[in-house]
């Protein structure tokens, strides 16, 4: 074995490799005292990798870790090296009949494939390398590929919506639709806040991801980012929507509408619900069917003429109350500069009374405080009890059945835009871009017993 360390492999676990010369790519089978493992030797992650263990790539995809002082047996059977796999080439002709999409890529899972240097999974650095994912695009579509960013979707802020917005703007004049890889953490923040900062939208936008990178056997990359382009040329509407799984096998994509989506679960594939509203549409064989009335969304129309108001204000907070809860938390956002502040409170829109008088003050101050609730469905009526009536009198206002981060979202670009109270709370309480629905639906809150 060559005197370099192998990747990521320190003490205990080196020298028994060393000892058995054993090298990275290398097939072995490790006997245990109550098993047998065989597989490809592959690194360690540098970042907080011990010195105990030796991983082993398994035929069957997975990996397994194996404890050096559980080994009774180490045989080498065959000397190899780790293989990066032969992408296909990005068709650069364009398709004659075949109609253009727009693919922006911001970072997220389903532009990213795991780094065997350090056992991570990272953010593809080339827009390039979403076709490579699905070869099959090339079937379906032109493909006008353009990275934003490379950056996981916690990382990303309002000023990256900004971004998106305009260049989305941009490619919206010259593809049938526009699609956005996105990590799925915060989709729903930014499908919100591109259905404000788009105002009459010609064509429709759709923002996807994966919740498992593309070179894992039960990735969702392919299905969704197909699915999504799909939509974007054939769906009868102009909405930004959410693209993702519908159910956890590879059957259907749901399309929920922007500003009424909510990732639901940690890592199932099928995470995201549409709350309080009805899913728009599903994509299945090859096709968009619709799930809702002609009159329920905005219909294609590429003379309409798109208006950009992509601008947010970022000095607005959202806070979840919790018992115990003092007010020095929005007294400290006051004192801090804030322009707005949405509130997920308890039930029908409760908040402790011990924020009574912090909440005086944002109506001294002219700041703006929105009520939201932390239960999934439903919506905020606050004058059924008296702590609800307190609020009001105090210029809460209510956010209807807007979740709280579609709340949050459009706070913040209302603010961009004015900061006269009354101007703010007119707009709030308005149904702008589907964001509050008149009666809220019950079919997804069923739905959900599925998760």
């Amino acid at each position: 074995m060559p005197s370099e360390e192998p990747a990521g492999y320190l003490g205990k676990a080196q020298k028994t490799l060393e000892k058995a010369k054993v090298q990275i790519g290398d097939r072995i089978s490790i006997q245990t005292l109550d098993n047998t493992f065989e597989g490809i030797v592959i690194p360690r992650a540098e970042i907080g990798a011990d010195d105990q263990h030796i991983v082993l790539k398994l035929d069957s995809g997975y990996n397994v870790g194996i404890h050096v002082d559980r080994i009774q047996q180490l045989k080498h059977l065959q000397s190899g090296k780790i293989i990066e796999p032969e992408l296909p080439a990005v068709p650069r002709k364009t398709k004659k009949g075949l109609p253009w999409v727009s693919i922006l890529s911001t970072g997220g899972t389903i532009a990213s494939r795991v780094d065997y240097h350090t056992g991570a999974v990272n953010p593809a650095l080339s827009a390039d390398d979403l076709y490579t994912v699905v070869p099959e695009l090339g079937d379906l579509a032109n493909i006008r590929a353009d990275v934003l960013f490379s950056e996981f979707s916690e990382n990303l802020t309002p000023n990256h919506w900004t971004t998106i917005a305009k260049q989305t703007a941009k490619h919206l004049e010259e593809s049938e639709g526009v699609v956005i890889a996105h990590g799925t953490d915060t989709m729903g923040y930014t499908a919100a806040a591109l259905s404000f900062a788009l105002q009459n939208l010609p064509r429709p936008v759709i923002l996807t991801g994966s919740q498992r990178s593309s070179d894992r056997p039960s990735s969702d990359a392919a299905l969704n980012l197909m699915g999504a382009v799909i939509t974007a040329y054939q769906a009868p509407f102009a909405e930004v929507v959410v693209a993702m799984h519908r159910s956890p096998d590879d059957t259907k994509i749901a399309l929920h509408p922007g500003t009424q989506v909510r990732k639901c679960h940690t890592s199932r594939r099928d995470a995201f619900l549409t709350i309080n509203a009805d899913l728009l549409g599903e994509v299945s064989d090859g096709k968009v069917h619709m799930l809702v009335d002609d009159s329920a969304y905005r219909h294609r129309n590429s003379k309409r003429k798109l208006t950009l108001q992509p601008e947010f204000d970022t000095k607005v907070a959202l806070l979840k109350t919790t018992p115990g809860m003092t007010g020095d938390l929005i007294d400290s956002l006051i004192d801090r500069g804030y322009h707005g502040i949405v509130l997920e409170g308890t039930g029908l829109g409760h908040a402790p009374a011990s924020l009574l008088k912090a909440i005086e003050r944002t109506q001294e101050e002219q700041i703006p405080i929105i009520m939201t609730s932390q239960c999934i469905w439903g919506r905020v009526q606050m004058r059924v009890y008296r702590t609800g009536v307190e609020l009001v009198q105090r210029g809460v206002i209510s956010a209807e059945d807007m979740i709280a981060e579609t709340a949050y979202v459009k706070l913040m670009w209302i603010l961009a835009q004015t900061r006269d109270i009354n101007e703010v709370q007119t707009r709030m309480r308005a149904n702008l871009v589907g964001e509050i629905t008149e009666c809220s639906k019950r079919s997804q809150y069923e739905e959900m017993s599925h998760l």
